[in-house]
């Protein structure tokens, strides 16, 4: 089969020839020991296995804005597309926000959203995309709703605005909504990516839990998550995948009601458990991702890490999962990845012949 082929039909829920694997987000630092310890030549992605090729544009409302805007001292100031300046020295990986887009009664500082037309928002991913193609099974992607307006709204106000406007709050992620959409119906269509579709990338959750109720969700999110996908299917998308870090468990009934076919990254530590949601949710709701890098990976006992994985990969009897994690970072050994692929390889074959491990 063909990645493409190995994806879809996982996400379709039947069984392919082996269990997809998703975007691994492997850290330079990663990249580079992996490089060093095994010599090889060879494109990481190819190594381990990598089934899914992510395309993105630039979705910022204001791209023309993007740029420094002056310096002070050591520091610069830079505006980016969403309307943020940034205070920051150069070279480091942390920012100050000094402004927001959006004033304090919820007006637009700037002129209005730039069209999603542009030329230049797709450039990078049109020069790459056929080779892509050729490989991988390529989504699309976009962000969401909640994440975007945080950008122009400030993290802080906008959840403040969530509990104490809602109205406001609503009408805000709506135009988010709004606009995305649109970038990402452009991308659809500009790179013919129906039959694959597209990720929604929303973080919204911590460790314990998102980072508003389940009754703000419904009341002022999910309308423009339900927006988002009816367009994107109503366009001809065949699969629309949430991307979320932390524990979105709470929320899963309302994003399945939505329309979204499956989640990404699924984050073992925090509670959301392969085997038990595919327990709950059964074809319903696609997983992808499930393995832990933050406690298990990292702590890279063997006998632990095979315990894992076949756990996880237990999960995909009759389809359903595309194995994954959320990042790969300097924290997980090379040693540690190779022995997650060495039991793809071994035990992630269909029909899946997984030996009995204890939970």
């Amino acid at each position: 089969m063909t990645s493409k082929e190995r994806v879809m039909t996982a996400l379709n829920f039947r069984e392919p020839d082996r269990v997809p694997i998703a975007p691994l987000a492997f850290w330079p630092e990663f990249r580079e020991a992996w490089r060093e310890e095994t010599g090889s030549e060879q494109p990481i992605d190819d190594h381990f296995l990598v089934d899914i090729w992510i395309a993105v544009g630039n979705e910022t409302p204001w791209p023309s804005l993007a740029g420094e805007i002056g310096t002070e001292g050591d520091y610069v100031f830079r505006r980016d597309g969403w309307g943020q300046i940034q205070r920051l020295r150069e070279g480091a990986s942390f920012f100050e926000q000094t402004q927001v887009a959006y004033r304090e009664d919820g007006s637009l500082r700037y002129d209005e959203f730039e069209s999603p037309q542009m030329q230049s928002r797709y450039a990078s991913v049109d020069a790459v995309i056929d080779d892509r193609k050729a490989s991988y099974a390529v989504f699309a992607k976009v962000g969401g709703p909640f994440i975007r307006t945080g950008f122009m709204r400030g993290e802080q106000q906008w959840l403040m605005d969530l509990a104490a406007d809602p109205q406001m709050a609503a009408e805000m992620a709506m135009r988010t909504a709004l606009h995305i959409t649109q970038i990402g119906l452009e991308e659809l269509r500009r790179w013919d990516l129906y039959d694959t579709g597209i990720w929604v990338f929303d973080d919204m959750a911590a460790t314990k839990g998102p980072m508003f109720s389940p009754a703000t969700a419904e009341r002022v999110l999910a309308p423009a998550w339900s927006h988002m996908v009816d367009s994107f299917k109503d366009a001809g998308a065949e699969k629309v995948i949430l991307h979320s870090d932390g524990n979105i468990g709470p929320l899963l009934d309302l994003f399945i009601d939505i329309g979204f076919d499956g989640i990404n990254p699924v984050e073992y530590h925090t509670g959301l458990k392969p085997l038990e949601l595919r327990e709950r949710y059964g074809d319903r709701l696609a997983l992808l991702g499930g393995l832990d890098n933050a406690i298990i990976l990292p702590r890279g006992d063997g006998e632990e890490v095979r315990r894992h994985v076949l756990e996880v990969l237990s999960a995909g009897h009759g389809g359903g999962l595309v194995l994954g994690t959320h990042s790969v970072g300097p924290d997980i050994s090379v040693g540690t990845m190779e022995l997650v692929r060495k039991l793809i390889l071994e035990h992630g074959h269909y029909p899946l012949d997984l030996p009995d491990v204890p939970r």
